[in-house]
C-alpha cells in the first residue's frame, strides 16, 4: 500500500467505542515496545507493517494514535524529559497528512517559501534552478560577475543550524551564501547553545528567526524541519516575523537539497556536451553513431541505486524526483536483509508514479535485456551506513558477502561510454564501495557532483530571495557583449 494512503491511519477521528479502546491500547503497547526493544528485527518488522519507513518516529506516532483515538491531550513535559521529538505534538495534525497535501503549505502560489521535501521540486522548477546555477557558475569566473553576485544578498544573513555531522552540505551551503554576499553564522553543537540550559530546539529556531533571514538546518530528528516550517507559517498568519526554512537533511527521512544537486548533476551529464564541441562536430553526435536512439535529458533513462537502499535518505529523495519524469526505470541493487532492502511502501509509491522498479542482487544480473551494468545510463552508489547499525545488524552483516555491492574497474569498463557514476559521499574507505582507481574515469561524476552542490544551492537561495530573475537579466547582457576579436578567423 502506498505510504500516502497509509498515513491516514495515523490521524483517526476520536470515537469512544470498545474497538477504539482496544486500538488505543494496542498502539500504546506497540509504541512502548518499539521505544524500548533491543531487537532490530522487531523494529524493522514494525516499521514495514506500519508503512512509515521512518524508524525515529514509529513509536511516537503509535503513541499519538492512542491519544487521538481517545481524544486525550498529552501532558507536556520539560525539554530534558521529552526530547526534541515531543515538540511534534504541536503540529501532529499537520504532520499526519500525505505529502502532496502538505506541499501547498510551503509555497505562495507557485513559488516555494520553504524547502522541506524533494517532492516540492517539479521538473519545471528543476530546469529553472539548473539554468540559474549555470548562470551563477559562469558569472563567478570573472571579477565583474563575481562582484555582481556578491552584491545581490549582501543585506541578508543566514543561520546554519547543523546539529548532525556534515561536511559537504554544510560547506557547500556556506559557500553558496558567500557567493551571493550573505553573511553566515553557525551552531553545530547544541551543547554550546542555550539548549544546554533546557531551551527546546523549536525555541532555538524561533530565536534564530529574530536575527537571520533564513535558517538552513540539519537534524538527526526526522520531520523537525517540517515542524519549523509550520511554526514560521503560524508566525506569518499572525503578521509576525517569519523566514524561510531549508531542510539540509532530516534524520533518516529526506535530504531534498542533495536530491537537487544530484538532479542538476544528472541534467548536466545527460546534456552530452563536451568543451571541444564545435560547428564541426559534437560529442552527442558521436554518441548517436553508437547509440542511435539516445536522446538528451532524463526522460526514458535507466538508473541503478546500489548499497544501503532502505536507510539511504539520498536514494529516497532522488528517486522521488526522478519519478516525476517519463518512462523511468530504476534498478535497486542491494542485500535482501530487511534493514537494507527497498521498503515495500516506497516501492509501491514509485510504481504508483509509473516507474519501472526492478530489484536485483548484482550488477551482472540480467535487467530487461542485458546485464544491468551494461544497460544503465546512471549509477548511484552509496555506502552501508554503519553508524546506524545495531548489535544485531553488526552480527548479521558480518556473516554477509557484500562483494556484489562494490564497484570495480572491470565493471565500469562494461558501462556505456556516456553513463555517469554518482555518490552522495562520504565514501567508506573501509567498505570500499568505489575504489579510488575509478576516480580518473570520465564516467566518475561524484567530485563534480559535490561541487555542483555549491552552484545549485546558490541558485536555490537566489530563487527563495527572488533575485534569480535579476541574475538572468545580467547574464543575458553579460553574454551578449560583442567579441573583441574576429570569430570568423577561428573557422577551419
Amino acid at each position: 500500500m502506498d505510504r500516502d494512503v497509509k498515513t491516514d491511519l495515523y490521524c483517526p477521528t476520536p470515537h469512544f467505542h470498545p474497538r477504539n479502546l482496544l486500538l488505543s491500547s494496542l498502539a500504546a503497547v506497540l509504541g512502548v515496545l518499539f521505544r524500548n526493544s533491543k531487537s532490530q528485527r522487531f523494529k524493522t518488522l514494525l516499521i514495514h507493517s506500519v508503512g512509515t519507513g521512518n524508524s525515529e518516529h514509529v513509536g511516537l506516532m503509535l503513541e499519538c494514535l492512542a491519544d487521538m483515538v481517545l481524544g486525550r491531550q498529552r501532558v507536556r513535559t520539560s525539554t530534558h524529559e521529552r526530547g526534541p521529538g515531543m515538540d511534534f505534538y504541536d503540529y501532529e495534525s499537520r504532520l499526519c497528512r500525505p505529502s502532496k497535501v502538505k506541499i501547498p503549505d510551503f509555497q505562495d502560489g507557485e513559488r516555494l517559501n520553504h524547502v522541506v521535501f524533494a517532492e516540492q521540486f517539479t521538473p519545471a522548477l528543476l530546469e529553472r534552478l539548473g539554468r540559474s546555477a549555470d548562470r551563477i557558475r559562469l558569472l563567478s569566473k570573472s571579477k565583474e560577475g563575481g562582484r555582481f553576485l556578491n552584491d545581490l544578498l549582501r543585506h541578508k544573513r543566514s543561520m546554519l543550524y547543523f546539529t548532525q555531522p556534515s561536511t559537504r552540505t554544510f560547506l557547500s551551503f556556506m559557500a553558496a551564501c558567500q557567493i551571493l554576499g550573505m553573511s553566515c553564522a553557525e551552531v553545530r553543537d547544541p551543547r554550546t547553545s542555550s539548549e544546554a540550559k533546557g531551551e527546546s530546539q523549536i525555541d532555538s529556531i524561533r530565536m534564530f528567526s529574530s536575527y537571520f533571514d533564513v535558517v538552513i538546518m540539519r537534524s538527526n530528528v526526522a520531520k523537525f524541519a517540517e515542524c519549523c516550517a509550520y511554526m514560521m507559517n503560524d508566525l506569518h498568519e499572525t503578521s509576525r516575523r517569519n523566514i524561510p526554512i531549508i531542510n539540509g537533511g532530516a534524520g533518516s527521512d529526506e535530504h531534498p537539497t542533495q536530491a537537487l544537486l544530484d538532479i542538476y548533476t544528472i541534467q548536466r551529464a545527460m546534456s552530452y556536451t563536451h568543451p571541444r564541441d564545435s560547428v564541426h562536430g559534437t560529442w552527442f553526435g558521436e554518441l548517436r553513431h553508437e547509440f542511435p536512439d539516445l536522446l538528451k535529458g532524463i526522460d526514458g533513462k535507466k538508473f541503478a541505486f546500489c548499497g544501503d537502499i532502505c536507510r539511504g535518505r539520498t536514494i529516497r529523495s532522488l528517486a522521488i524526483l526522478l519519478s516525476q519524469y517519463e518512462n523511468i526505470t530504476m534498478y535497486f541493487i542491494g542485500p535482501s536483509h530487511a534493514t537494507l532492502a527497498l521498503p515495500r511502501e516506497f516501492r509501491s509509491r514509485l510504481l504508483a508514479h509509473g516507474v519501472n522498479v526492478i530489484e536485483r542482487n548484482s550488477f551482472l544480473d540480467i535487467g530487461e535485456h542485458r546485464p544491468i551494468i551494461e544497460e544503465i545510463d546512471c549509477l548511484y552508489m552509496t555506502r552501508i551506513q554503519r553508524e546506524h547499525n545495531t548489535p544485531e545488524d553488526e552480527q548479521a552483516f558480518g556473516e554477509m558477502d557484500f562483494t556484489n555491492y562494490k564497484l570495480t574497474p572491470e565493471l565500469v569498463d562494461r558501462m556505456k561510454t556516456h553513463a555517469s557514476i554518482l555518490h552522495p559521499f562520504p565514501r567508506d574507505e573501509q567498505f570500499g564501495e568505489i575504489p579510488t582507481s575509478i576516480d580518473v574515469d570520465p564516467r566518475a561524476y561524484y567530485f563534480r557532483q559535490a561541487r555542483n552542490g555549491m552552484w545549485i544551492r546558490s541558485a536555490l537561495l537566489a530563487y527563495l530571495f527572488d533575485v534569480d530573475s535579476v541574475i538572468a537579466d545580467y547574464h543575458q547582457d553579460y553574454t551578449s557583449q560583442p567579441l573583441d576579436f574576429d570569430a570568423s578567423a577561428l573557422g577551419g
